[in-house]
């Protein structure tokens, strides 16, 4: 009976979570619920219980186990042999899912049903705030590692079409078996890269339902996101595939005809867009990008850290390193893709000499176009077309890098306006020491000089004078001027900090308005406390008073009245003394 209470009660949910506390813990409660003694030691007191310490990636594990009962034992030694399994140990977290033996008596009771375990498994697993970070981390990693594999079987995907081009050219023939195996080590670096692009978009989407939290990885696929993924496995895909290998290996002769040698080249040259993945590579190892810091920073303020991001930032730092790494390369590529035009049409001009293909992306680069040397093929024209456009961006980017060099900074532009402000008030005062002293002379020689007037002199001076007030007025439209650009220059961090003093000035006063209204208000209370004790020291004093006037009123009437009576002084006061006692 006792056995079957025990399995019963180890079907129920609340042994099943202290199973999971069990497991999380990695510390084995007793069988009466505690992790440190048992009221229950009775029953294993004949028992010899020994403790092992597993040594694990993970935290220590204390595993009881007992010599007595087999069935204990051959369970404990399945979980020994489970946590010396690298494999399975490795990367183990608290709560997921760890086997945990039983203990006592009950361990030869019913099983918990499977499906109920598999649930309670997906819940820890689900709601374990540290697996979900491990996790996110482990997806990082493994989103970069495939980053740079794929850049990497591109640049030599890339590198192999360039060694074929040019030794097909010169060396061996398109339809040799040296081509051949070129071209196909060529296609199977296009399906790794296809692989790995495929990989790296299924980790971009496992990454993006882990942090929405979402249940189905189908909610993530949205319209672009799969726009984007064609667009890239298509621009990876282009390549020359090996034309003949059937052929070969079917050990027939095969000869490569000009059309198939010029569609090797367009399906060739495309291959330098899959250097799109050197961005990508510098966006996921960039510092930007990879601190938590930054990134908390930017989610702050809703940026999101993609190549776009990366690259203004690289831009606004290194502005001319970027600029000539992209043009020289644009160059260098350019050149060759024109050369390999054109010379397998037979035109000297460019086909001769690599460096007349150079001369000629330059000269179209920088849109001069002198005509000494033009492209023939479409291909070649296409080359240049693209040459000139991404040249007048360059261009464009070149001036504005150039413009921010030679602009002055804050405290340069400070520093002049201060000289020019200097300079322009001196100037200011000597226009108007000229326009003094030429009225001064004018006014001399009109007014002092008598009868005796040289109207020549007086000539000279009023021209002079005028003279001088246009200078005068040209100086100081000049200051107006430099006033206007002086404020444009007004720091930020300046205006900052005088709406902080004028605020700070204003709380003051508003303390200081608080704090008086507040005295007021005290004192308007003491005055009506005044007024309330007041009132009924008020009515006794009047009552006092009255009753003292009444008294004195009705001592005159009695005077009076007695005076008129003819009556002695002795018989008044004994009247008087009568009626104060009556009263």
């Amino acid at each position: 009976m006792g056995k079957k209470q025990e399995s019963k009660s180890k079907s129920t949910p609340a042994s099943r979570f202290q199973d999971k506390v069990t497991s999380f813990t990695d510390i084995p409660l007793s069988p009466c619920g505690s992790a440190f003694h048992s009221h229950c030691r009775s029953q294993y007191e004949n028992r010899d219980v020994t403790l092992e310490m597993t040594s694990c990636q993970t935290l220590p594990e204390i595993i009881i186990t007992s010599k007595d009962d087999e069935d204990v034992q051959s369970q404990n030694s399945d979980v020994h042999q489970y946590d010396q399994d690298p494999v399975k140990t490795k990367g183990l977290l608290p709560g997921l899912g760890r086997p945990s033996p039983s203990h006592g008596p009950s361990s030869n009771s019913s099983p918990k049903p499977k499906m109920e375990d598999d649930k309670d498994e997906q819940y820890w697993k689900t709601h374990n705030i540290g697996w979900r970070l491990v996790h996110r981390r482990a997806l990082f990693v493994r989103r970069q590692r495939l980053a740079d594999c794929a850049l990497a079987a591109g640049i030599f995907g890339v590198v192999l079409m360039v060694m074929e081009t040019e030794l097909s050219w010169s060396i061996y023939s398109k339809s040799s078996v040296y081509s051949l195996t070129v071209k196909s080590i060529i296609s199977l670096s296009t399906l790794v890269l296809l692989g790995l692009i495929v990989a790296y978009h299924c980790c971009e989407v496992q990454l993006y339902v882990h942090d929405i939290g979402a249940e189905d990885w189908r909610t993530a696929m949205t319209t672009d996101r799969l726009a984007l993924i064609a667009l890239e496995l298509a621009a990876a895909a282009i390549h020359p595939y090996p034309v003949g290998l059937l052929e070969y290996l079917q050990q027939n002769t095969t000869h490569v005809s000009g059309s198939e040698t010029e569609l090797e080249i367009v399906l060739g040259l495309p291959m330098f867009f899959r250097l799109y993945l050197l961005g990508r590579a510098m966006m996921l190892h960039s510092r930007l990008f990879t601190d938590t810091a930054s990134r908390s920073i930017g989610a702050l303020n809703k940026i999101h850290f993609n190549t776009r991001f990366v690259g203004k930032t690289l831009m606004t730092i290194y502005p001319g390193t970027i600029l000539m790494m992209f043009s020289v390369s644009l160059w260098v590529v350019a050149a060759w893709g024109l050369h390999v035009c054109e010379r397998h049409h037979n035109y000297k001009d460019l086909s001769s000499n690599y460096m007349e293909a150079l001369w000629m992306v330059s000269v179209t680069f920088l849109s001069i176009g002198y005509g000494d040397v033009v492209p023939h093929t479409y291909c070649g024209r296409s080359i240049c077309l693209l040459t000139g456009i991404m040249g007048a961006g360059c261009t464009v980017l070149v001036v504005a890098v150039v413009a921010r060099k030679l602009e002055l900074t804050r405290a340069e532009k400070h520093v002049h306006n201060f000289m020019m402000d200097s300079h322009i008030t001196k100037r200011i005062k000597i226009a108007a020491a000229n326009v003094l002293r030429e009225s001064w002379l004018i006014y001399k020689l009109t007014k002092l000089s008598g009868g005796q007037r040289d109207h020549s002199r007086v000539r000279v001076h009023q021209r002079k004078l005028l003279l001088a007030i246009h200078q005068l007025r040209r100086v100081k439209m000049e200051k107006r001027i430099l006033t206007d650009q002086g404020n444009t220059l007004v720091d930020l961090h300046k205006m900052n900090n005088l709406m902080y003093d004028m605020l700070s000035e204003v709380q003051g006063c508003r303390a200081e308005l608080d704090s008086h209204i507040s005295c007021l208000e005290k004192n308007v209370e003491e005055l009506r406390e005044g007024f309330r004790s007041l009132m009924p020291l008020l009515s006794s004093t009047l009552s006092t008073q009255n009753s003292s006037i009444r008294h004195l009123l009705q001592i005159r009437s009695q005077e009076l009245r007695y005076r008129r009576s003819g009556c002695s002084a002795g018989t008044l006061q004994s009247d008087l003394n009568r009626e104060t006692l009556i009263s």
